[in-house]
């Protein structure tokens, strides 16, 4: 099968999600890195503050704690009831000194002294959390609010003793505002700084931005003008180790892909030229009978000349039954055909059409390619040959007859001397060989003209009796040349046929047999049925043979393989013409085998039915 690329339209690629609209990457890395930037710098500013805000926690506990351990040494003495006056003095004078309210609490939870407030008036502190944790744990530490003073404070309690029983718990305790206002300033300190940091890593993160997405940008201009066909213009190989290996990968397929453009356009230019100096006409057909592919022969053919031909139906451009009938045999058929098509019109043409299935990579059938010959010429010419020579004959014939009876009249007399009748039996030879000539011309005249006009009909017929009628025919060569000829073909056999052709193939092909054949040999003529419904007429001999660069050749009129011994035997060189020319009337061939000093088997293979015959 013939290989053909095809011209396919280009088509669009379309990509699933290209519909929504893509951003810039430039502006897909600036936010994130300015995002990541602030969420960086937030966190860590986070993380200090909570750091500072727990360093700043334990140094007010400790402190807290160191003072109420050595507030508990100096009141240890000043428990006892008679003096609470004087616990309550130095309670204050130490809350005073140290800027931190303490507070003495006993066992029920009853505070009996207080730096800052009447003990009187406050509430029972049995369940304060860092009362409870003093008594259990021996520290205890609580930050909460204070109903009493209505702010936050730090509580650090310990437990106190009496003689060495516990009495007890000793508080201090330091409101948390002091440290609040710090980190409320130290909040707006970073707030300011976070806001200078961002401002100046906006510009920063944008030339991050910009130096990682211009290579990128410059790529994807670079790739756009190599989709649009302008491969010459390299990309610039610079930035990181990726983005010039990238651009010179991309630079390399560039060049090969105008190599292969260039090469690709070549090789189309070349195919444009071949099929544009084509007299033959061209066309390539796919599946849906849609042209694929014409060269201007075509066209002119046709005689089309509105507009391109390609991608167009067939039955649009051509309107002639027999092509339309011709392709679709060929889209079916996986072997080449060919026949010849007679087109209809203004003037009669010939075309001789040839089909060969057209194939893609691997086995898979686009479609046929059409080879189409204009034989019109050529078939007119042949007209006027046959009608030449056939009026030829004729006008031969009458004064060729008047020669040979002239002859035969000179012969009868007996006055005349031997060299006179030497020479009148060389005319009369001559004559009849003459004669033979002119009738076998006369004969394969007609049946050419038969042939191209159908004006003979074929019916079905016995063959044997054509046989017989063959064999009857050579009686009178046989018996001069003391050949036997025997006859072989069951009676029931029937052929579609016209006799009087096959009648005269046979005897051609038989006087041939006989005539090669030495003085006592025998000849075989056989008929038989193949399987296929062929039927087989052969004629064998057994005589000198034919050497093989004969063989080719053997059918062609006039053609002789030993000219002497042919005019000896008084062969016209065109009696296997007829024989051809009977067979391609019945729609069948002819063939031979032969091999030198071994004899010759001529075949003629007919088909029983002709085709379209339903019989």
């Amino acid at each position: 099968m013939r290989q053909i690329h095809r011209n396919r339209p280009r088509r669009r690629l379309s990509f699933p999600g290209r519909t929504v609209k893509q951003r810039r990457l430039i502006w897909q890395l600036y936010p994130s890195f300015l995002i990541l930037t602030l969420l960086v710098l937030v966190a860590i500013s986070w993380l200090v503050l909570a750091e500072l805000r727990d360093f700043h926690y334990r140094q007010t506990s400790q402190d807290l704690l160191a003072r109420a351990q050595l507030a508990s040494e100096q009141l240890h003495l000043d428990l006892e009831v008679q003096h609470r006056a004087a616990l309550m003095a130095k309670i204050e004078r130490l809350g005073t000194r140290s800027s931190t309210r303490i507070t003495v609490i006993q066992n029920d939870g009853t505070v009996i002294a207080d730096s800052d407030e009447d003990p009187r008036r406050m509430d029972n502190h049995a369940r304060r959390p860092e009362v409870i944790a003093a008594l259990q744990q021996d520290t205890g530490v609580s930050t909460r609010f204070s109903n009493t003073l209505g702010e936050t404070l730090m509580y650090v309690a310990l437990p106190i003793y009496d003689n060495g029983a516990l009495f007890g718990t000793l508080r201090t305790a330091r409101p948390l505002s002091d440290i609040d206002r710090t980190f409320r300033s130290i909040y707006e300190d970073l707030i300011a700084g976070g806001v200078l940091i961002s401002l100046l890593a906006a510009p920063l993160c944008w030339w991050l931005s910009r130096r990682l997405s211009l290579p990128l940008e410059k790529m994807t201009a670079g790739a756009q003008r190599f989709a649009m066909g302008e491969l010459q213009t390299p990309l610039e190989e610079s930035g990181s180790e990726e983005s010039c290996r990238l651009a010179a990968a991309m630079n390399q397929m560039a060049i090969k892909l105008s190599q292969l453009i260039d090469r690709e356009t070549g090789q189309r230019q070349e195919i444009e030229a071949v099929l544009g100096s084509m007299i033959e006409a061209v066309v390539a057909v796919d599946h849906q009978q849609r042209v694929i592919r014409t060269n201007p022969a075509a066209a002119q053919l046709f005689g089309i000349t509105d507009g391109p031909l390609t991608g167009r139906p067939i039955q649009e451009l051509i309107r002639q039954a027999e092509l339309l009938r011709f392709v679709q045999k060929a889209l079916a058929s996986p072997e080449p055909i060919e026949d010849e098509l007679l087109f209809h019109g203004a003037q009669q043409r010939y075309i001789h059409a040839l089909a060969t299935p057209l194939s893609a990579h691997g086995d898979e059938q686009l479609g046929v390619l059409l080879v189409m010959h204009d034989l019109t010429r050529l078939r007119q010419l042949e007209s006027l040959r046959r009608d030449f020579v056939a009026n030829v004959s004729h006008e031969l014939k009458t004064p060729i007859t008047a020669i040979r009876g002239s002859v035969e009249t000179l012969l009868e007399h007996t006055e005349n001397d031997i060299a006179d009748q030497q020479f009148l039996k060389i005319i009369d030879k001559q004559g009849q060989r003459l004669n033979a000539l002119v009738e076998d011309l006369l004969d394969l005249s007609r049946i050419e003209q038969s042939a191209l006009s159908h004006q003979r009909e074929l019916h079905r017929d016995p063959l044997l009796p054509v046989l017989e009628s063959a064999r009857t025919a050579c009686e009178s060569l046989m018996l001069s040349r003391q050949v036997t000829l025997k006859v072989s073909c069951p009676g029931s056999l029937q052929l579609k046929m016209d006799s009087e052709l096959l009648e005269q193939a046979i005897i051609n092909l038989l006087t041939n047999a006989i005539k090669y054949s030495e003085r006592g040999g025998r000849v075989l003529l056989s008929a038989s049925v193949r399987d296929d419904n062929m039927v087989l007429i052969q004629v064998q001999d057994f005589g000198c043979g034919i050497a093989a660069e004969h063989l080719p050749r053997l059918f062609e009129r006039f053609y002789r393989v030993d000219r002497a011994r042919s005019r000896q035997l008084g062969g016209t060189g065109l009696g296997l013409a007829i024989v051809k020319h009977v067979a391609q009337a019945h729609q069948g061939t002819v063939s031979v085998n032969s091999q030198p000093d071994q004899g010759s088997i001529f075949t003629l293979i007919l088909p029983q039915n002709t085709p379209h015959d339903p019989s």
